[in-house]
């Protein structure tokens, strides 16, 4: 588990803070002592985990595109920070077809900004680049990928994170590892499909699903035979938490490295939707789209962790199973009026008891 005394008083940036896998990053950092900037564009929907959560009273809240580059810069020079997650993107792929130019700026040259401006501030000593299980190659091919498969892309955003993988990768190279003394230890960290409280990004799975439970929405499924690798999103932070605290002394851990479910964890969209209502405890209207003429998407993702377990000896703490009941959980929570700060920062501490890493 996370080590409460490395990060007590540390100063950490998080990009994207404001969005939901960086709002529990941010509110898990401060609650073990780190401080805390996050640099973000506003919160991307209403409701939203930033604030319900009440997120800025925890940490320094900066409000900016990581584009601005200039911005971005003096930003990072003015807070001085020892760590940096970058986790700022255009995280649908979906939204990716109908924005390319957008997904490709954010994600690519966003990426190259974060790293470029980082490498002229001295206080810099470790960067996690958060990048997605997309990254890879996926010909279709049932197997699960590991950190030296061929990176690639088929639609915008996939292709835009394995861009994003070879810009680090060019950074890590070219500037951070030119001596036998790195500056900077760099790393990027590629997670499954993460599910968790708070989550209401327009076309993923678990927050449509919870749309339908909360507002009545019909619920429109694309490909109910589709595998991914589901995770509670708390799974793969204490991965980067962990990852980050290796690379504080050890260039070694610098790389990319996949966060995943265990592989006997495999499900496919209809056994979380099963999954979810059992939990929920009533069915919904589901109407289930055959059209053959919708944007490509992957049939099949896997992830192999091999890595991360062996060498960070980080395993999943949740089933599948789990990871669903506890996203059932906060919305439920949500849904009665329970003031979501403390729940979620209860999430958080549970997490952090169960035996296993």
């Amino acid at each position: 588990m996370p080590n409460h005394e490395f990060w007590n008083e540390k100063q950490v940036f998080v990009t994207g803070h404001t969005g939901f896998k960086g709002t529990w990053l941010s509110l898990w950092l401060s609650s073990l002592g780190a401080k805390v900037t996050g640099y973000s564009l506003k919160p991307p929907t209403s409701p939203n985990l930033f604030d319900l959560t009440n997120v800025a009273a925890d940490c320094q809240s900066c409000y900016g595109d990581i584009n601005d580059f200039e911005q971005l810069e003096q930003t990072i020079k003015h807070y001085q920070p020892d760590i940096i997650f970058h986790l700022a993107a255009q995280p649908l792929v979906r939204n990716s077809y109908q924005n390319p130019i957008e997904t490709f700026k954010t994600n690519v040259l966003g990426t190259a900004h974060v790293l470029e401006a980082a490498r002229h501030i001295k206080s810099v000593r470790v960067i996690v680049n958060i990048t997605s299980d997309k990254c890879y190659e996926n010909t279709m091919v049932k197997k699960s990928f590991q950190e030296h498969d061929r990176i690639g892309g088929h639609d915008p955003y996939s292709a835009s994170k394995g861009c994003a993988e070879l810009v680090t990768e060019s950074y890590r190279r070219s500037f951070f590892q030119t001596t036998h003394i790195p500056t900077i230890n760099l790393a990027s960290a590629r997670a499954g499909n993460v599910i968790g409280g708070g989550d209401w990004a327009e076309e993923r799975l678990m927050p449509d699903v919870m749309r339908s439970f909360l507002e009545g929405q019909k619920l429109i499924i694309r490909n109910r035979n589709a595998v991914r690798p589901w995770q509670h999103v708390l799974e793969p932070l204490c991965g980067y938490i962990l990852l980050a605290e290796r690379l504080w002394d050890d260039s070694s851990y610098s790389g990319g490295w996949n966060f995943g479910p265990s592989i006997s964890q495999e499900c496919t969209v209809q056994d979380v939707l099963d999954m979810t209502m059992q939990l929920w405890g009533r069915k919904i209207d589901i109407t289930y789209d055959n059209n053959k003429l919708h944007p490509h998407e992957a049939s099949y993702l896997q992830l192999d962790s091999s890595k991360a377990s062996k060498l960070l000896r980080w395993v999943p703490k949740l089933s599948t199973k789990e990871a669903v009941h506890w996203t059932v959980e906060w919305f439920r929570n949500y849904e009665s009026g329970t003031v979501m700060g403390p729940f979620t920062m209860n999430q958080i501490k549970r997490y952090e008891q169960i035996k296993g890493v």
